[in-house]
C-alpha cells in the first residue's frame, strides 16, 4: 500500500512541477514540452498508484472470503472451524441436547454457545417428538 501512495504522490509532484515549468515560459511552443513530460508522466504513475492500490485492495478482500469459505467448507464437513465458541455439555449419561423442536449431538455448531439445552437420551428426545438435527445427525436408536 506504501508503494502505491508513494507512486501517486510522485505522480502529483510531477504535474506540480510540469505546470510549474510551463507557467514560467509566455510562449506556447516552450510550454507543451513541460505540459506533456509532467503531465503524461504524473497521470501515469497516479494511474499506476492506483491500480497497486486496487489489486492490493483485492487480495485482501480475497484472502477474506477465502478464509470464510474454508471455515463454511469446515462446518459443512462436520469439523470444528478454528475459534468457535464452545459446544454445548451434557449431562453424564446423556447422549443429546434438546432445543425447543430438534434434537442435537453436542457437538454440533448449530447448538455452540446456546443456553439453555436440556440433556437427554435419544430414545426420550424422539418419545417427545423432536426431530434429529439435519446438520450433525444424532443417531437414534429406539428399541421400545
Amino acid at each position: 500500500m506504501h508503494l502505491a501512495v508513494g507512486f501517486t504522490g510522485v505522480g502529483f509532484l510531477l504535474i506540480a512541477l510540469g505546470w510549474n515549468g510551463a507557467a514560467s515560459l509566455d510562449h506556447v511552443q516552450g510550454q507543451v514540452p513541460y505540459l506533456i513530460s509532467g503531465g503524461l508522466a504524473g497521470l501515469g504513475l497516479i494511474g499506476l498508484g492506483l491500480m497497486l492500490a486496487i489489486v492490493q485492495e483485492l487480495r485482501r478482500t480475497n484472502a477474506g472470503l477465502t478464509a470464510r469459505i474454508d471455515a463454511l467448507t469446515d462446518l459443512v464437513a462436520g469439523e470444528r472451524p478454528t475459534g468457535a465458541l464452545p459446544s454445548a455439555v451434557p449431562v453424564d449419561g446423556t447422549a443429546v441436547v434438546a432445543g425447543a423442536s430438534t434434537f442435537h449431538l453436542p457437538a454440533c455448531e448449530l447448538v455452540a454457545g446456546r443456553e439453555r439445552l436440556q440433556p437427554m437420551r435419544p430414545q426420550d428426545a424422539v418419545r417427545r417428538g423432536l426431530a434429529p438435527c439435519r446438520v450433525c445427525r444424532p443417531v437414534v436408536d429406539v428399541v421400545g
